[in-house]
């Protein structure tokens, strides 16, 4: 970026910095623990992180926390060496700070710049991306520079500063900030064979037919959706004592089911159900001045696959099934980061729900229906993750550093993460199939070799390896993953599990408990048996480029142009083929890409258009009932394809 701006910027930080001190030194020494001003106002231009902040408040005096503020600028390139040694003992700076003598003209002297009020605030959100969460603005000259693209960041590594949250009010001692965006956007498809108004594969079993079809035409639609829409907040218990933070966070969408009511059935597609997305507490403990500790309980973004995520405008599904893996669900977390100065390590384990996305179906069992199918999963819950009597446990660790010391650019961070879980199916002895006539053997054959019924399991397991590097003029982004049975992560094709019968004689079958798999009982060497279920492999990932484009081709910082961003995105997910020809007949796909560009226009604070121009394949595999690829616009084809445009407007708040 160009010389000027960057020292008016750092000239106009440190008079603030002088006035912020003058106020200091005049507090009573028991709040010599609050943050200055002048380090909140770093956090927000990008220059300090929140795990920087939380370490400058530490500091024993103002002096101190001065001395702690020089070293991280010299470690970030923002001062040099000669700077940094000048500036703390420097008579009108750090070493004078305390007693309120800090001046301007000493300002400038250390680092030879002119003053200047003008300010850019523009903060590191977790929340959400740079185009739907714009920066909020701050000094009557607006700001001097454009940030840079921030990656999408669901955990914060490190402990959450203590009021680090800005309230928009108070209950009580808590804390509380709402946040959230209200989103519309039209979307046109070249095929849509589901009906949906967000993207699925390809050559997946129609909800009312045994048929795979695309339809005809390939069903081409047309939608426009507000359900996007999301509100949150966030909340924080102020504990007294100042290293540890308490804070929360509950959010909701509108992407949940439609309402089936009377009044509501004409204009059921109109009327979606708010439901979770977010539900947590966490504690943050800080010892010392390099260690953090942290737990956090509740809904959050599970530590397996979900630390990096693509700017995408298309939200409901994003990217499921086609490279992304991602998911939230119920879990207890507890985590340790470590301050290596430059470097930041932050391992976690979890406890999570354990579930593996199978929808239950309807079980009859001697005239008797014992599930009633999706309506009442609320009801028995996924049961095949729970039965297996055991968490899900998933682990990560991650690095965090400062790739770019540019003003505006966030911190980098590598990450491996993994699970480990496993999914029972259940079956009754009431639901104990009886032998085929043909096979000649005994009518209570199976029951009297399983009395008590009969259970099978399938491993859940997985790693991924992602990265984000953000920098001044590009910030890439990307995950790599592998593992079996992810259909709960949106991943392997949405595949699950398979019965392996190679060797298996007088084949039948019955349902698990919840209906949601059929279990085959058979003979080797006239034995009972019951097949075992085998996990589906896959694997898969994505790469995400982001383009600052008003930084890139230097715009004006307070003008109309500051706002313009573009996203290049390819995702690809896969399960393996002979899995999948294996599952039978849905297993009828093996490989899903996505390809999309995204054109981000920030008008303000407020208000941001979007547009989305994207292409979603799906490559069919063989069907062995058929000899040949499924059905697409009523042909066999080996690919599905869907053209997909979307556009529309965030107003964020």
């Amino acid at each position: 970026m160009r010389g000027k701006p960057f020292w008016v910027v750092v000239v106009c930080l440190l008079v603030i910095f002088t006035l912020c001190h003058r106020s200091l030194a005049q507090q009573p020494a028991d709040n010599k623990s609050a943050v200055n001003p002048l380090v909140r106002v770093l956090q927000a231009k990008g220059i300090l992180t929140a795990e920087e902040v939380a370490q400058i408040s530490q500091a024993s005096s103002a002096s101190d926390a001065d001395q702690r503020l020089a070293k991280l600028l010299l470690m970030k390139g923002v001062i040099s060496q000669a700077d940094y040694d000048q500036t703390v003992s420097a008579p009108g700076m750090m070493n004078a700070s305390s007693s309120g003598v800090t001046s301007p003209t000493a300002i400038a002297a250390v680092y030879r710049v002119p003053i200047n009020n003008g300010v850019s605030v523009a903060p590191l959100s977790n929340i959400a991306p740079p185009a739907n969460r714009p920066s909020d603005q701050a000094g009557s000259s607006g700001p001097t520079f454009i940030p840079a693209i921030t990656p999408i960041r669901p955990f914060p590594v490190g402990g959450l500063p203590r009021e680090g949250l800005k309230p928009a009010f108070n209950i009580g001692s808590i804390r509380v900030t709402p946040f959230g965006f209200l989103k519309a956007t039209f979307i046109h498809d070249t095929s849509s064979p589901y009906g949906d108004d967000f993207p699925l594969p390809g050559f997946l079993l129609q909800p009312s037919s045994v048929f795979i079809d695309s339809g005809p035409g390939n069903s081409p639609e047309f939608h426009v959706k507000a359900r996007s829409s999301r509100i949150g907040t966030n909340f924080e218990w102020l504990d007294p004592s100042p290293n540890l933070t308490i804070t929360g966070r509950f959010e909701v969408d509108f992407e949940g089911n439609f309402s089936r009511a009377d009044n509501r059935n004409l204009s059921s597609i109109r009327s979606s159900m708010p439901s979770i997305r977010l539900a947590y507490g966490r504690i943050d403990y800080r010892f010392g001045e390099k260690d953090t500790f942290s737990a956090l309980f509740g809904q959050d973004w599970t530590p397996f696959g979900s630390s990096t995520l693509p700017n995408l405008l298309e939200t409901t599904g994003l990217g499921l099934g086609f490279g992304t893996l991602y998911e939230r669900a119920p879990q207890m977390r507890v985590g340790w980061t470590h301050d290596f100065n430059a470097f930041r390590l932050m391992p976690e384990v979890a406890l999570v729900l354990p579930t593996s996305g199978n929808t239950p179906a309807n079980v009859v069992t001697n005239g008797v229906l014992t599930v009633t199918g999706v309506a009442s999963q609320l009801a028995y819950g996924e049961r095949q993750g729970p039965d297996s009597g055991r968490p899900q446990v998933q682990a990560r660790i991650v690095g965090q550093f400062q790739l770019d010391h540019a003003p505006g650019v966030a911190p980098a961070q590598l990450i491996v993460s993994g699970l480990d879980g496993r999914r029972q199916a259940n079956v009754l002895a009431a639901q104990v199939p009886t032998p085929l006539a043909a096979s000649g053997l005994p009518a209570n054959f199976f029951r009297a070799a399983f009395p008590h019924g009969a259970t099978v399991s399938t491993t859940t397991a997985g790693w991924s390896g992602e990265f984000q590097l953000p920098t001044r003029y590009m910030t890439l982004i990307g995950k790599y993953y592998s593992g079996s049975d992810l259909r709960y992560f949106f991943a392997g094709q949405l595949l699950s599990n398979f019965n392996d019968t190679f060797g298996i004689a007088n084949q039948t079958t019955a349902p698990s408990v919840d209906g949601a798999s059929t279990v085959v009982f058979g003979t080797v060497n006239g034995n009972a048996v019951v097949a075992p279920q085998r996990p589906v492999r896959s694997q898969g990932g994505f790469v995400n480029l982001g383009l600052p484009l008003s930084r890139i081709f230097g715009a004006d910082p307070q003008g109309r142009n500051m706002g313009w961003s573009m996203y290049f995105h390819y995702g690809v997910d896969f399960a393996k083929a002979r899995d999948a020809v294996r599952v039978g007949a849905t297993g009828t796909r093996h490989k899903s890409p996505l390809y999309a560009g995204t054109l981000y226009y920030r008008l303000n604070n407020w208000v941001t258009f979007a547009f989305e121009q994207s292409l979603y394949e799906t490559y069919g595999v063989i069907l062995p009932a058929t000899g040949n690829f499924p059905l697409a616009n009523g042909v066999p084809s080996r690919v599905w394809r869907d053209v997909r445009s979307e556009g529309g407007t965030i107003f964020t708040f």
